[in-house]
């Protein structure tokens, strides 16, 4: 074999196992997409790291329950029994089968609405938290507008098929943001299935969100249907202490959709990490102790600071601290602060305290230490030799008198 060829061979093969290594280059790149619409967001900082058409207004079809459980969550009782509405859904519509008058408790009725997607479960919600379905609906809008939803608008609380009901890729993420706050729903979403207990009979619901029940770390939200809408998924995944929101929408079927949704999720627990960025008890600076300037006291962080941040960025650290200390002053007193910042943002700002007591400093060390310097040392050697020149002066003074 010539060299030319060995070499060609080598490169192919370097080639080969670089394409195959995970984490390669290929892993770096956000994923393509069939969906219309997406969008990729760090939970905890709302860091968008992939954008599609995301404040595009489209049909969201089922997502729109999202805004149904926010104020249930907000407005209600978890222990609360709501009658079920009179509600007559079309053969295709998910339901549980509430029969009108049936008594069920909040917390159930929001776990046929987040897992099954039950749309009786649904109109039940919105008439025994606001009275009416048109007085829901209502509601729903004014949220949407406190929220700062600029391209959200409800027509109900269903979601079918509406000129009035859309919503966005970056509106829908806000909601879901918003909603994992609360304990119970963030619980509830990450559910293979439930058990409902109240009612006229016990029912299990099963989580619509295949993602959850087949990928380990995904953990809720979402899903939805219609053919106006096409399918819709609003996803969350943690891992390592990353957390990541998602959403597509105008999917073509329900495994481009899912496929869509787990490469967003992955590629962002990949782009992320959660890192300290100053610990508890880090010594920033120090400070002389006045009159006792050989002597420096440290100062430290008052409490760590961890932060999810993509990979690759890194933290800068400035202080602001005094350079002398007066005491007495006891271990833990506040002197100045740190300040943390991440690609230019500051995220947090943190008291330096003293890493041990200021001593006082008394009157006899001051005097004992104003003595021992060198110029006060001449001074007082020129004083004493003046002081012995006119003794001796007075003397011959007294003796020639």
């Amino acid at each position: 074999m010539s060299a030319r060829a060995l070499v060609a061979l080598l490169a192919a093969a370097l080639t080969t196992a670089l394409a195959a290594a995970p984490g390669a280059t290929a892993a770096e790149r956000p994923p393509r997409l069939q969906a219309k619409s997406a969008i990729l967001i760090e939970a905890t900082t709302g860091d968008v790291l992939v954008r599609k058409a995301a404040a595009r207004e489209r049909p969201i079809a089922s997502a729109t329950k999202l805004m149904t459980a926010l104020l249930a969550l907000e407005d209600v009782s978890l222990g609360d029994t709501f009658a079920a509405a009179a509600y007559s859904p079309a053969a295709v519509e998910s339901k549980i089968d509430l029969r009108p008058g049936e008594h069920m408790r909040v917390r159930d009725l929001l776990r046929a609405l987040l897992l099954e997607s039950a749309n009786d479960a649904a109109v039940t919600l919105a008439e025994g938290v606001s009275g009416s379905r048109s007085a829901f609906v209502r509601d729903m809008n004014r949220r949407a507008r406190q929220l700062g939803l600029k391209h959200t608008s409800y027509a109900n609380p269903i979601g079918l098929d509406d000129p009035d009901n859309f919503s966005s890729a970056a509106d829908l993420v806000a909601v879901a943001r918003r909603l994992e706050r609360n304990p119970f729903f963030a619980r509830t979403v990450d559910l293979p299935r439930a058990t409902l207990r109240t009612g006229a009979r016990d029912r299990t619901v099963i989580n619509r969100n295949t993602l959850v029940r087949r990928v380990g770390w995904v953990d809720g939200i979402r899903t939805g249907h219609t053919n106006t809408a096409g399918y819709v998924l609003v996803g969350s995944a943690t891992r390592d202490g990353v957390h990541v929101l998602s959403a597509v929408l105008g999917e073509p079927s329900e495994a481009a959709r899912n496929a869509d949704s787990e490469a967003l999720l992955r590629y962002g627990l990949s782009r992320y990490r959660r890192a300290t960025l100053l610990a508890r008890d880090d010594v920033l600076a120090r400070a002389k102790v006045r009159h006792r300037e050989e002597d420096a006291i440290g100062l430290e962080s008052s409490r760590r600071v961890t932060r999810v941040i993509r990979r690759g960025q890194r933290a800068r650290v400035s202080v602001a601290a005094p350079a002398v200390l007066e005491g007495p002053l006891p271990r833990g007193a506040r002197a100045g602060t740190a300040t943390v910042r991440v690609g230019g943002d500051v995220v947090a700002r943190v008291p330096l305290v003293t890493s041990r007591p200021v001593p006082e400093v008394g009157w006899p060390e001051r005097a004992w230490r104003a003595v021992g310097r060198p110029e006060v040392l001449v001074v007082v050697l020129a004083l004493a030799l003046g002081g012995s020149v006119l003794i001796a002066m007075r003397r011959r003074r007294v003796r020639t008198a």
